[in-house]
C-alpha cells in the first residue's frame, strides 16, 4: 500500500521560520524571518517537530534506562557509561521541548477566546501538557510560568515539579472541555487536514488527554499529589497515537527514529554505536523470559550473530552491532516492516495502546483513580497491544502466515520458563507487590525502543523491573560496569539542566543539582 503524501505540511516546515519556534532565551531576532503565520500552519509544523522531541527523549531513556548498551568497534561513551553526566549530556531534551513548546504556547496565545479555533487551542493544550510532563520526569523543577514571555523575561524563575503536574492536569481538562464546547463549530475539515496525528478524530483527542491525566495522576500520587481523577466518558485510547505528516523516503522527510537508527535517505547505515543490552535480551531470550517479540525487533535475533553487550564493557572487547542494524529485523521490503522500525515512512508512536493499557492496569490495581475494569484484563490486553504494534507493518497491515501477533501471544503466554511465572501469568502473582512487578515489568518490556523514556521513568518511580545491585552480571542489571555512581543501584537519578541555563539562566536555576542524589519528584529513592 503506498501512502499519499501531504505535501503541504512538509512545504510548510520547509517554508516558514516562525518567531514561535525559538526558546524562551532566544533573544536574536531574524528579519528575514516570517514574524506571523496561522495556527492551521504552526499546528502541522508543531506536531511534526513534537515526533522529533519524542525520538530524542527515546534515545536518552534507552540508553540510560537499560535497553542500549555501547557496541563493539566505536569508542567515545564516556559519561554514557561512567553516569559522571555534564550540562551538555542529554541537552536536546530540554533545548527541543522548549523550542517545540513554543509553538503551541503561540497557538494558545492566537487563539484563546476565539470559537472558530477551539480545536486548535484545545490540540496546543493537550500537547503543552505532554511535554511538560517530559520535562518535569526528566528535570524536575522547570520554568513554566513565566517561559515564552521572549524579550519580556529572558530570565524565567522555575516553577515547582508539583505545582507543574498540577497545572497541566488543569491544561487538559480545560482542553477537553474546549473539544465539547467546539463540537458545533464548522471548521472541523480545516482542522483536520492540519491535524497530523489524529486527523481530526476528537474523540482521539480526549482520549489521548485522558491517557495523558492517568500518566500524571499516577505519577504524581507517587510524589504525594492527588488529583480530580475524572475523565471524559469517551474514555482512554482505543488505538496508538502516532504521528505522521507524510514521512517519506526523501531529505528531512524520514520518521525521526528510522533515519536515526536505521538508514539515511540515501541508504547509508544511521546510528550503529549502541546495541541491545544484555538486560532487555534477557527478556526474550529465555534467560528469563522467552517472547517471541525479539524475532520482531532484532536483528538476527537467536542467531549466532546475535549480539548484546553489557554496558560498560570496552567497546574494543564487545560484539559490533549487525551490519543492518540491530533494530531492523530482516524482511522482504526494507520500507514495510515489522518491529520497532518499519520504514522510512512509518509514523512515529507517541503514547502506544500498549502502554494506555498497562497505566489503567495500574490504576485499576490501585483504585482510586477513576478507573473501572480489571487490572488483570488490562494487563493482558496490554501484552497483546504490544504484540500487535510490533507485528503490525509500517502500512497497517499484517503478515498473518509469518507474523500473526495473536498466535504469538497464545504462544507466549503457554511457553514462559516455568509455566506459572507471575510476570507472564497475572493470576498467578501472590501480592499487589507481584500484581504491580508484573505490569510495569511487562510495560518496559514493551517500550522497548518504542517509547524507552517511559519505561526507565518508571523503573525510577517503582524499581521495576528488578535489577540486582552490585551485580556484574547483566542479566541482573543494566547499571554500567564503568559506574561512577554514588547510589546502591549504580545508576543516575536523573540528567542535569542543560548547558543554556547554566550561562543564560544561572540565577534562576536550581542549586546542588546532583545526578546521583537529586530525584524527581516522585522517586522515592
Amino acid at each position: 500500500m503506498k501512502r499519499i503524501i501531504n505535501i503541504g505540511v512538509w512545504g510548510m516546515v520547509l517554508v516558514f521560520s516562525l518567531t514561535s519556534c525559538k526558546k524562551y532565551l532566544d533573544i536574536n531576532k531574524n528579519p528575514n524571518s516570517a514574524t506571523t503565520s496561522t495556527p492551521e500552519l504552526v499546528l502541522s509544523q508543531a506536531l511534526t517537530a513534537t515526533a522529533n522531541v519524542v525520538n530524542t527523549y527515546n534515545s536518552m531513556g534507552a540508553q540510560l534506562g537499560g535497553y542500549m548498551a555501547n557496541a563493539g568497534g566505536y569508542g567515545g561513551f564516556g559519561s554514557s557509561v561512567t553516569y559522571n553526566l555534564g550540562n551538555d549530556d542529554y541537552q536536546n531534551c530540554w533545548n527541543q521541548a522548549y523550542d517545540n513548546l513554543a509553538d503551541y504556547q503561540w497557538i494558545i496565545n492566537n487563539t484563546e477566546g476565539n470559537e472558530d479555533y477551539d480545536y486548535y487551542n484545545a490540540a496546543a493544550k493537550i500537547m503543552k501538557a505532554y511535554e511538560f510532563q517530559l520535562l518535569v520526569d526528566t528535570y524536575n523543577d522547570v520554568p513554566y510560568t513565566e517561559a515564552f514571555k521572549e524579550t519580556e523575561n529572558l530570565t524565567p524563575t522555575y516553577d515547582k515539579a508539583q505545582d507543574v503536574y498540577q497545572s497541566i492536569y488543569a491544561l487538559l481538562d480545560e482542553a477537553i472541555q474546549l473539544i465539547n464546547d467546539g463540537a458545533s463549530v464548522g471548521n472541523i475539515q480545516e482542522f483536520s487536514d492540519n491535524d497530523v496525528m489524529f486527523k481530526g478524530n476528537m474523540d482521539n483527542w480526549k482520549r489521548f488527554a485522558n491517557t495523558v491525566k492517568l500518566r500524571i495522576a499516577l505519577r504524581g500520587q507517587s510524589g504525594g499529589l492527588s488529583f480530580s481523577n475524572s475523565y471524559d466518558p469517551v474514555g482512554f485510547l482505543t488505538t496508538d497515537a502516532v504521528i505522521n505528516p507524510g514521512y517519506q523516503k526523501a531529505d528531512g522527510k524520514q520518521n525521526p527514529k528510522w533515519n536515526t537508527w536505521g538508514y539515511t535517505y540515501t541508504g547509508s547505515t544511521a546510528n550503529r554505536a549502541w546495541m541491545p543490552t544484555e538486560f532487555i535480551a534477557a527478556f526474550y531470550d529465555g534467560s528469563k523470559l522467552n517472547d517471541y517479540r525479539g524475532y520482531a525487533i532484532f536483528n538476527n535475533f537467536g542467531g549466532s550473530s546475535f549480539g548484546t553487550n553489557q554496558l560498560g564493557y570496552e567497546s574494543t572487547s564487545v560484539p559490533s552491532a549487525p551490519a543492518a542494524g540491530s533494530w531492523i529485523t530482516p524482511y522482504e521490503e526494507q520500507e514495510n516492516n515489522i518491529g520497532v522500525l518499519k520504514g522510512s515512512s512509518m509514523a512515529m508512536p507517541i503514547i502506544t495502546l500498549a502502554e494506555s493499557d498497562f497505566l489503567q492496569a495500574e490504576a485499576a490495581l490501585k483504585g482510586g483513580f477513576g478507573v473501572s475494569g480489571s487490572a488483570q484484563d488490562y494487563f493482558y490486553n496490554g501484552i497483546l497491544d504490544s504484540y500487535k504494534y510490533i507485528y503490525r507493518l509500517r502500512d497497517g497491515s499484517y503478515d498473518l502466515n509469518g507474523w500473526d501477533p495473536e498466535v504469538d501471544y497464545e504462544a507466549y503466554l503457554s511457553e514462559d520458563l516455568n509455566g506459572d511465572n507471575y510476570l507472564v501469568h497475572y493470576e498467578n502473582a501472590s501480592s499487589n507487590d507481584q500484581r504491580l512487578e508484573a505490569i510495569i515489568t511487562q510495560k518496559y518490556i514493551a517500550l522497548n525502543m518504542v517509547n524507552s523514556d517511559q519505561g526507565w521513568n518508571d523503573f525510577r518511580r517503582t524499581g521495576y523491573p528488578k535489577i540486582v545491585n552490585g551485580s556484574t552480571d547483566g542479566t541482573k542489571t543494566f547499571a554500567s560496569l564503568q559506574s561512577v555512581s554514588t547510589r546502591p543501584d549504580k545508576l543516575p537519578s536523573r540528567v542535569l539542566y542543560p548547558t543554556s541555563e547554566l550561562s543564560y539562566n544561572n540565577a534562576n536555576l536550581p542549586k546542588d543539582i546532583s545526578e546521583f542524589n537529586s530525584m524527581i519528584f516522585w522517586d522515592p529513592n
